[in-house]
């Protein structure tokens, strides 16, 4: 039977303070939770397909006694953990050298206090990135950063956020580059090194966009495509599969509580893309999508991804 390649899962753990954050709802100062109520489900999905991800939390959530045990409970089933920052703003790449560290190592410490496990990677939020956040990710020793997510519309979904947020003209100043430019549409899908000073490289495994057209095939993504039709997101991810395949792209697949939470469980984020759907419909999509996923990948959580990238010529680039 010929070896499939490799298709590495990860999810991160936005929370529910954290989307009220960035829609520039107040509520969000009380930092509520739907953690006890996501992660067990998950888990139990998880463990019925047979697959092991990668989790990049949020440090102020590991933080957060009411969250331990729903943390400590992913690597108990033998998950991974990564890191998500601290406050989980994505506007990270506007900070300063010492407030980037002083991010990455609070979360750091959280995450390992609450998991038992250190962060083996780190991924910004919003994919929010900077050559302070990839240095400060490799003095923490990770394996690996994946905050790039190459794509052409990210100005685009910035304009709907702008549209749909309630924001002050401070906070639209704050948040003028979130999703990025156009620009990040020219760089790689596929994996390569970033040259950092004194040396170093740190290995960088972007969010895939499906090759050469750059459009987005995560999990949030098919799933608004269902809202429209099921056979429109089969064929929609089966297409990108495909230019998987054809460039030879091992893709990193992202997934968010959302693609398992419903409308009819968080009435408080109705207003984000797909939350008009109810969790049983998500979850039998989700789980659609994952066995879709296996007949043609080797599913395996990002640390497995970068240990066997590790042993590859990649090219390397410097940060830009």
């Amino acid at each position: 039977m010929p070896i499939k390649p490799a298709a590495s899962l990860s999810l991160d753990m936005d929370n529910l303070w954290s989307y009220l954050k960035v829609r520039g709802d107040e509520s969000w100062r009380s930092r509520p939770t739907y953690l006890p109520l996501f992660v067990p489900h998950v888990l139990e999905t998880l463990d019925r397909l047979g697959i092991r991800i990668t989790f990049f939390i949020v440090g102020a959530d590991a933080a957060d006694d009411r969250n331990t045990a729903s943390l400590r409970a992913l690597t108990t089933a033998g998950h991974e953990v990564g890191n998500h920052s601290f406050e989980h703003e994505p506007w990270l790449h506007q900070y300063s050298p010492d407030q980037v560290r002083e991010e990455l190592g609070r979360a750091d410490e959280a995450i390992r206090a609450a998991t038992g496990q250190a962060p083996i990677g780190f991924r910004g939020p919003g994919f929010s990135w900077s050559p302070d956040v990839l240095a400060a990710a490799a003095e923490l020793g990770y394996a690996f950063d994946a905050s790039t997510f190459p794509t052409f519309l990210g100005p685009l979904a910035r304009a709907y956020y702008f549209w749909t947020a309630r924001l002050s003209r401070e906070e639209r100043q704050e948040r003028r580059a979130l999703f990025g430019s156009f620009s990040e549409g020219f760089r790689p899908v596929r994996p390569y090194r970033w040259a950092l000073p004194g040396g170093r490289e740190l290995l960088e495994i972007p969010v895939t966009t499906m090759p050469v057209f750059k459009v987005p095939f995560h999990v949030s993504y098919l799933l608004y495509l269902a809202r429209f039709s099921t056979a429109l997101m089969s064929a929609y991810l089966a297409t990108a599969l495909a230019m998987c395949r054809l460039t030879r792209t091992e893709p990193s697949v992202l997934l968010h509580p959302l693609d398992l939470l419903g409308g009819d469980q968080m009435p408080e984020l109705r207003f984000f893309p797909g939350m008009d759907l109810p969790a049983e419909r998500k979850t039998r999509l989700f789980v659609a999508i994952m066995e879709r996923l296996a007949r043609g990948f080797e599913l395996v959580p990002m640390g497995e991804h970068a240990r066997r990238l590790a042993r590859q010529p990649l090219p390397v680039r410097a940060p830009s």
